[in-house]
């Protein structure tokens, strides 16, 4: 088991992934794929009580999915700023912020934990205001130090943007759009929108938002993105 322990992680994380938000469809969420990975991480748990990632891992899926009922309202994608947080499950919270600490005492620090970590801090704020974007940026940066991908580096500057400052923000997703790694991942411009969005950079926006959306192939965040750019002045 401990020689194939890696891989059944990022399967299980993969099966979640496609259930938190389907690539493709009409439907964002497919539930029956969160709660089969939700029973696999806990099964692993089972079977290995001592790894720290896999409760990293439960941990990580149960805070991911206990936002699944503000997710999506009459069909149109909620954004995790713009969520109805009494719609939250609490049950899964509170299990997930036991189980994050567990974790993080338990033994070396891995990626399933810092990012079941990310995941507390944002369940743990009552308001969007309240979400503690120094600590969200600062596991994003040692995030980075177990893997250097440009989507985790995404991730991180978004952080910064809403931490240190949006054009900070901007200019490091900037930096990423310059090695066109991620040229064909719609959330790469959809992230550089918003910050231009934000910016009253309206014009620059759109561009952005057009750009996300022909590349998306999911319905229900081809509408979101739709209704963005409608918004735009």
């Amino acid at each position: 088991l401990p020689e194939r322990l890696t891989s059944v992680q990022a399967v299980i994380y993969l099966i979640f992934n496609e259930g938190y938000t389907a690539a493709s469809g009409d439907q964002l969420l497919r539930l029956d794929l969160s709660a089969e990975a939700i029973r696999l991480g806990r099964m692993l748990n089972e079977l290995l009580p001592d790894e720290s990632e896999n409760l990293g891992l439960l941990a990580l899926m149960l805070l991911h999915d206990s936002r699944r009922n503000a997710r999506v309202h009459h069909t149109q994608l909620i954004t995790l700023e713009e969520q109805d947080r009494s719609l939250w499950d609490r049950a899964e919270i509170a299990e997930g912020l036991l189980l994050v600490e567990k974790a993080l005492r338990g033994g070396p620090v891995g990626p399933y934990q810092l990012q079941a970590a990310i995941a507390a801090l944002h369940a743990q704020a009552k308001t969007p205001t309240e979400t503690d974007w120094d600590q969200i940026a600062a596991l994003y940066g040692k995030l980075l130090e177990f893997n250097s991908s440009q989507i985790i580096a995404l991730n991180h500057a978004v952080a910064i943007a809403m931490s240190a400052g949006l054009e900070e923000g901007l200019r490091r997703i900037d930096a990423i759009g310059a090695t066109h790694e991620l040229d064909g991942y719609y959330l790469l411009h959809a992230a550089r929108a918003d910050i231009l969005r934000r910016m009253n950079r309206f014009e620059e926006a759109s561009d952005a938002y057009r750009r996300a959306l022909a590349l998306t192939t999911n319905r229900i965040e081809q509408d979101f993105l739709t209704r963005r750019l409608a918004a735009m002045p």
